[in-house]
């Protein structure tokens, strides 16, 4: 195996001219606007054009999609299309994952004649079926979709040429790996296989022994790192807490637009209507909605309708949302890959971001997981983390000095809807308006505080009790 250590600075003075592509796929490169290669693109691209198997270890964000789209689109330049056979395969894990390739292919193969087809779960079968029978140069697929045409024998593997295997990790994750090993059974042996992973598990590597020929091995960043273009924050909260937490860094934290990842479905769902009862422009995105439904709510954000997107992990890998400020873990994450590939929404071709985990008591070996597998401990967010002028603010309210211990603390009540003792469906939509049921004798003036816009950094309210940690 040949391996190719990540520097950094290999792409200095490097254009995508330099890697060998033909002159209509660097017109469309140029088109795009892109001029300089990254890392992964920069060694991958050569490698792919020299038909070598390959193996690319990636942190999310990096570019590597087009690591292996653009040499994909000359390589298969030259050839004759065949009905139900089609000549190359690229594997992902999800239906938007699958959906985002094949708009990488449409952009960058503009200038050539390639006909693609995407086969996916949650559409119509009749389509992608007439697609196929027309015979496709490049066929984008899940593996449950796939499989199941195989069985039926509407398709045939062994006319392909060069098979991708995409995010890995995350099949690996999925339960998709003994469907790949079927899939990969039914492919000629001589075919050229290109294998994308953040991590390298053991079955991973053991996969890539199996179906790899002597590949080269191509790593820009070590295996589960966070980028350095993000700056991460826990921040310790009560599990009642979290709304009032995450409303509070929406509003005061110079939020642009924003992912929050939740860990359950019902959580997504909640959450988002929260938001929007507190007047915040949120969508949402989950397992449970069919592909019409999340391909339109991811377009509702991408073209800014909504800033702030509310997920499950569905969306966590491999989403390339250009302009995520922020990145919100409501949950910290059950398993502690998916924190890099979640925060690694934002920090994205270069760009800042900055993202936050919310840290409940139940959540202490979620977090040390995380920490232990990027082999740093998070920064506690704290008071000198803050970007409005608390100082200033708390100076403010001196005739109301009375009340100011009672507004201090931190309220506990988180909304009631989480609590499912509320049987009538009215009470529990008067609790979630507030996203908290007043106290007797407490101003319900108070408590409206939250819906109140507040002018870019100011801050017109309570200090958080979640300010009161220090840097850790």
């Amino acid at each position: 195996m040949h391996s190719i250590a990540g520097y950094p600075d290999i792409t200095n003075s490097m254009t995508f001219a330099d890697l060998g592509l033909s002159p209509e796929l660097l017109k469309a490169v140029d088109d795009a606007g892109y001029t300089e290669p990254t890392a992964i693109q920069a060694k991958a691209i050569p490698t792919v054009l020299m038909m070598r198997d390959l193996i690319g270890i990636a942190q999310t964000g990096t570019g590597k999609t087009a690591s292996f789209v653009l040499p994909m689109i000359d390589v298969m330049a030259a050839g004759r299309r065949r009905a139900l056979m089609p000549r190359s395969l690229i594997l992902e894990p999800t239906r938007e994952l699958a959906a985002q390739v094949a708009e990488n292919f449409e952009k960058y193969g503009k200038n050539h004649d390639l006909k693609m087809a995407l086969l996916i779960g949650g559409v119509q079968m009749g389509d992608q079926l007439k697609t196929l029978n027309e015979g496709v140069d490049v066929l984008i697929a899940t593996p449950g979709r796939l499989m199941d045409l195989f069985e039926r024998g509407k398709i045939l593997l062994n006319g392909c040429e060069l098979l991708v295997i995409d995010e890995a990790d995350r099949m690996l994750d999925m339960g998709f790996i003994p469907d790949i090993e079927f899939i990969c059974s039914k492919l000629p042996e001589s075919r050229q296989t290109m294998l994308f992973s953040a991590t390298m598990p053991p079955p991973i590597e053991k996969l890539a022994k199996k179906f790899l020929s002597n590949p080269t091995r191509i790593e820009v960043s070590r295996a589960a790192s966070t980028n350095k273009d993000i700056t991460a924050f826990k921040v310790p909260v009560k599990t009642r807490q979290k709304r009032e937490t995450l409303r509070w860094l929406l509003q005061h934290d110079q939020v642009d637009t924003a992912i929050i990842f939740a860990n359950r479905k019902t959580t997504v769902r909640e959450l988002n209507k929260s938001l929007q009862r507190h007047g915040f422009a949120s969508g949402e995105i989950h397992g449970d909605m069919d592909q019409n439904s999340r391909l339109k709510e991811l377009d509702r954000f991408k073209s800014g309708e909504v800033n702030i997107l509310v997920a499950s992990d569905v969306a966590a890998r491999g989403l390339d949302i250009k302009g995520v400020s922020h990145v919100f873990n409501f949950d910290t994450p059950w398993h502690p890959d998916d924190y890099v590939h979640r925060i690694g929404r934002t920090g994205r071709a270069g760009a800042k971001g900055r993202a936050f985990t919310f840290v409940a008591d139940e959540d202490a070996e979620a977090i040390a997981n995380v920490e232990k597998l990027t082999g740093s401990a998070i920064k506690v967010f704290g008071k000198e983390d803050v970007r409005v002028e608390l100082a200033e603010a708390e100076a403010k309210p001196e005739k109301s000095r009375d009340k100011k211990p009672r507004a201090e603390k931190p309220r506990d009540e988180e909304p009631r809807e989480e609590k499912p003792k509320k049987p009538r469906r009215e009470q529990r939509a008067r609790d979630e308006s507030s996203d908290e049921k007043p106290r007797k004798g407490r101003s319900r003036r108070k408590d409206q505080q939250d819906d109140e816009p507040v002018p870019a950094g100011e801050w017109n309210g309570p200090r958080p009790g979640f300010l009161d940690f220090g840097a850790g």
